[in-house]
């Protein structure tokens, strides 16, 4: 399999002039309503007088953090010199807020306000949200994505006010060692850069934010930072026809707001060699306004920078750069000695009114475009909500789960496939955080985090894993951060790789590998681009195959991996994981399940409980609340392990069943003396399979068999039946200092195969046919019910939170207790089962006895909703789970599939009665429920320890905790 690349296009001559000749049409300050705007931007033009005609040229700079003092003098240029905008910096929303709507309050003239948010408001604020940088989206292939991503930032900047986001940076990033442009581009590729450009822009204005298109001429081939020096683009008018140039002419064709100009030396495209194309006239009027015919409002970069400052005086640079052709001015270094430079060459007629009316009007009519010729003020109410939505953070998930490129895939090792056999184990390299992307890991395998100071200790340690996974994780704070490894890990990955199968998963910049000399050591490689918590659990998706690969490299490293390389992998139908929006469900809806199930905890209901809501193969809600007890030590988390009761019956036993009809083995007509010979010549002989597990078949609901080991004097276990201590004779624990005599197990078939059936054949539900099922599996097999479903369906599945005996593989202290028993183990039940049924079966009960987490107890109903699919392997055939999901006797008013229970037929059951009559599921004693739904794709787990400390608080039940929130769960779809 090779990596696809990104089609190169050719710019032509042709090509270049439609898009002159459209933008030549066009002035993207113009409005709808062109005679009102004019008639607005004349009555304001006229009405200035020549003082304030010059504060319109200026925009200054303010800090909404800053000291009183600086927002004074920031007061005095509004309201005095009349200022024409300002560009807010560093702050936080509300605080600028308030700045704005105190400056346009005092402002004769309204100001047009900015900001450098090209990733977001959190460029520049705090308490704000921030999209992915550029060159993260540029490895996005569907546009529309990019498209959405400029709407929602403009979203966001109208809402606090601002009218003009000097973005997208179309700088063509050429140069690796780039030290200011790098991330903030979309990379490499004139035609990529170009189209990403041209969509974010879109979303711009369709918001109703003006575009501002960065930096002039271009950029992304330096090695020198403007905010320090002077750069140089060396290369002829040629080269920068066909690169740097190229994406400005599709964004002048369909309407850029605006253009910043650099401050950069570019000698092919002027006569005066070292002056800034800022104030450059060859620049900015010959080549910009004349050649390229854009009509829009013309930027100068932050006059106050090194790059123009070091060579220039206060007031010459602005005016030089207004006689190049810039209209705004922006962030003058000393704005009053600026302002009077420029009165002066308007009386010396070096600025003509013709000049100067040129450009004041272009701001005025910008001014109007966004809005300005009415008073609005910035409503300061919700701002901080309204500022970080749901919206966006669902459409983050969906801008990096699309960027992540997959640029080496030997055999193809990603996405992991086989579970049940691979130790896995995580390394972490580099300065910042991966527990987001460990955490994430360990949702699908049992994943080690191994560490050591020396390297010899780490080889050894890692001996005996199947499978490395490497994260390199760097800062996530700006775009600039360093990104390269340094000598010492890059000895240290070579030398992991050179003796492990390793997977790379880079947090970083992709220019990190161009440092390595060991990449074909490496089995995988996945660059991610940044060290996002987002972007380490989507990483942690790819690897396992929940989602696929669809990014591919915006830039080249080295010649291994040219720009536009990225595998392309299909999701293996394991469960991903992300926001209810991304799935059609509402999470405003979903937050009163918080309430229900906290006032379910306040009222003593359970004293905790995990809840899981999938939706179309992903995990949108997935929460733990309250404590294990009421003594509120031990809270409940993502990995605490609850006892499933009877949901055992749908997750152990009845899979092995289903695997045995589909192969054969058995089928429905199957009787029960055939199964297991000792119910011949029992009443029970003739009892069909089918039957047995639609609960139809006269057995009784549930037989005590813990009674008989009471003593009947003490009413304490009796000892004829329990040691404190194991021997040969009484080795079955049933809790703790309480071992069986071994004999009474098998004793449980004898009594159910003797015990009297029914008089009427009704619905009638039972315990019994899966206890008989257990014996049936284990004899069939001649192994424990354990071992068979650990081999068949937790170990493949990575359900590494699910089994029997659980004491065997977690620490007491993780798992939940569920009641302290007064009646029969006079004690506190913890690790080992309640039921007393499948204690007295040393807890392997094949109706009860199997412990788990609510990630795990969805990954098996995924298996069932998603027609016996998980994980690229198919466990049953589609046809399998229709036929045990069938109510076959319906008629006969029995709800039931074949182990599954069904919806109601009448008004009470399992279910809110508001859901389809295909889903099925089951609940458990101790407070547990799992649900699956086909037509809505929804699978549904909640589990709660209801039963402790006594199991006749029935209160859970009573109040119909788990059916209303599945109820509020439907009422959440939005689509």
């Amino acid at each position: 399999m090779k990596p696809t690349s990104s089609p190169k296009i050719l710019l032509t001559t042709c090509f270049i002039f439609v898009f002159s000749v459209l933008s030549a049409q066009n002035n993207p300050l113009f409005t709808t309503d062109v005679e009102a705007q004019k008639k607005w931007v004349d009555s304001v033009y006229n009405s200035l007088s020549l003082q304030e005609k010059i504060g319109q040229l200026f925009m200054i700079s303010v800090s909404s953090g800053s000291g009183e003092t600086y927002i004074e003098q920031a007061r005095k240029y509004v309201e005095e010199g009349n200022i024409g905008g300002v560009i807010f910096s560093k702050g936080g929303p509300l605080r600028q807020a308030k700045l704005t709507n105190e400056f346009q309050e005092i402002a004769k003239t309204p100001l047009l306000i900015g900001m450098d948010a090209e990733w977001g408001l959190a460029m520049r604020l705090d308490s704000t949200f921030a999209l992915p940088w550029n060159m993260t989206l540029g490895a996005i292939q569907n546009n529309k994505l990019i498209e959405d991503a400029g709407a929602s930032i403009s979203r966001n900047t109208r809402r606090l006010g601002v009218h003009i986001n000097f973005a997208p940076v179309v700088d063509i990033n050429t140069n690796s060692k780039n030290p200011i442009i790098g991330n903030r581009s979309f990379g490499e590729n004139k035609i990529n850069v170009a189209e990403k450009s041209l969509a974010f822009m879109r979303g711009m204005h369709q918001e109703g934010i003006l575009s501002s298109a960065k930096h002039f001429p271009g950029h992304g081939d330096t090695d020198a930072d403007s905010h320090k020096i002077l750069p140089t683009i060396p290369y002829s008018k040629e080269r920068l026809e066909n690169i740097e140039l190229y994406p400005y002419y599709p964004l002048i064709a369909h309407g850029l707001s605006s253009v910043m100009v650099g401050h950069l030396n570019v000698p092919a495209l002027q006569e005066n060699r070292n002056t800034p194309s800022s104030l450059s006239k060859a620049i900015i009027t010959d080549l910009l306004k004349d050649q390229m015919n854009f009509n829009g409002l013309v930027f100068t970069d932050a006059l106050n920078m090194k790059g123009l400052t070091s060579n220039t005086e206060p007031g010459d640079a602005e005016l030089r750069a207004f006689l190049a052709g810039n209209d705004m001015l922006l962030m003058p270094e000393r704005l009053e000695v600026a302002s009077e430079v420029l009165i002066n060459a308007f009386k010396n007629n070096i600025i003509t009114s013709e000049r100067l009316a040129h450009s004041v009007k272009k701001i005025l009519q910008a001014k109007y475009k966004v809005g300005l010729s009415e008073k609005k003020m910035v409503q300061e109410n919700f701002l901080s909500e309204e500022l970080n939505t749901v919206r966006d953070e669902a459409l983050l998930e969906r801008l990096f789960e699309n960027a992540l490129s997959l640029i080496k895939n030997n055999k193809g090792i990603l996405p992991v496939k086989e579970l049940a056999n691979t130790r896995i184990a995580y390394v972490n390299f580099g300065d910042a955080n991966g527990s987001p992307f460990l955490k994430e890991l360990r949702k699908y395998a049992n994943v080690d985090w191994v560490s050591a100071v020396h390297l010899n200790d780490l080889q050894n340690k890692l001996t005996s894993y199947d499978l490395v996974i490497l994260g390199y994780h760097k800062s996530n704070n700006n775009p600039w951060a360093s990104y390269k490894f340094s000598a010492a890990e890059l000895h240290w990955i070579h030398q992991i790789a050179k003796k492990n199968k390793t997977i790379l998963s880079l947090f970083s910049s992709p220019y990190a590998l161009s440092d390595f000399r060991g990449l074909q050591e490496l089995e995988g490689i996945l660059v991610n681009y940044q060290n996002h918590p987002v972007a380490q659990q989507k990483a942690a998706q790819l690897i396992f195959g929940a989602i696929g690969a669809k990014g591919k490299l915006p830039v080249s490293i080295g010649d291994n991996f040219p720009e536009g390389t990225g595998y392309h992998t299909k999701s293996i139908q394991r469960l991903s994981y992300g926001l209810p929006e991304s799935v059609g469900l509402n999470s405003n809806e979903l937050s009163r399940i918080d309430d229900i199930i906290t006032e379910a905890i306040d009222k003593k209901m359970t004293p905790g409980a995990q809840i899981l809501i999938a939706r179309k193969g992903k995990v949108v809600y997935n929460k733990n609340f309250g404590y294990h007890t009421y003594n509120k030590k031990t809270p409940v988390s993502d990995t605490s392990i609850y006892d499933l009761a009877s949901l055992t019956k749908i997750l152990a036993t009845l899979p092995l069943i289903m695997e045995q009809e589909e192969n054969g083995i058995v089928s429905f007509d199957t009787k029960l003396e055939e199964m297991m010979p000792v119910f011949k010549n029992s009443n029970k002989a003739n009892i069909r399979l089918q039957d047995m597990l639609m609960h139809y078949a006269r057995l009784k609901s549930w037989i005590p068999f813990h009674i008989n080991t009471i003593d009947r004097k003490t009413r304490l276990p009796s000892k004829e039946y329990f040691q404190k201590t194991p021997s040969a004779n009484f080795s079955t624990k049933v809790a703790n200092e309480m071992y069986l005599r071994n004999d009474m197990k098998d004793s449980i078939i004898t009594i159910i195969r003797d015990s009297e059936l029914e008089r009427r054949l009704d619905y009638k539900y039972s315990d019994l046919p899966f206890h008989i099922l257990k014996y049936y599996l284990e004899g069939y097999y001649n192994k424990s019910l354990h071992e068979l479903t650990q081999e068949k369906i937790y170990k493949p599945l990575g359900a590494t939170h699910t089994g029997y005996l659980p004491t065997t593989k977690f620490p007491l202290e993780q798992i939940v207790p569920t009641e302290i028993d007064k009646l029969w183990r006079r004690q506190l039940i913890q690790g080992v089962v309640h039921d007393q049924g499948a204690a007295l079966q040393g807890g392997v009960g094949g109706h009860a006895g199997l412990f788990s987490n609510a990630n795990d107890v969805a990954k098996i109903m995924h298996v069932f909703l998603n027609k016996g699919i998980y994980g690229g392997t198919e466990y049953f055939k589609a046809e399998t789970i229709s036929k045990f999901n069938t109510c076959y006797y319906c008629d006969q008013d029995v709800r039931r599939g074949v182990g599954f229970d069904k919806p109601q037929l009448g008004t009470s059951g399992p279910t809110c009665n508001c859901l389809s009559m295909e889903s099925f599921g089951h609940s458990g004693f101790t407070g547990t429920f799992a649900w699956a739904d086909p037509e809505e794709e929804i699978v549904y787990v909640f589990l709660s320890n209801r039963t402790f400390p006594d199991a006749t608080n029935r209160t859970l039940i009573r109040e119909d905790v788990r059916s209303r929130i599945q109820k509020v769960i439907y009422e959440a779809i939005d689509f």
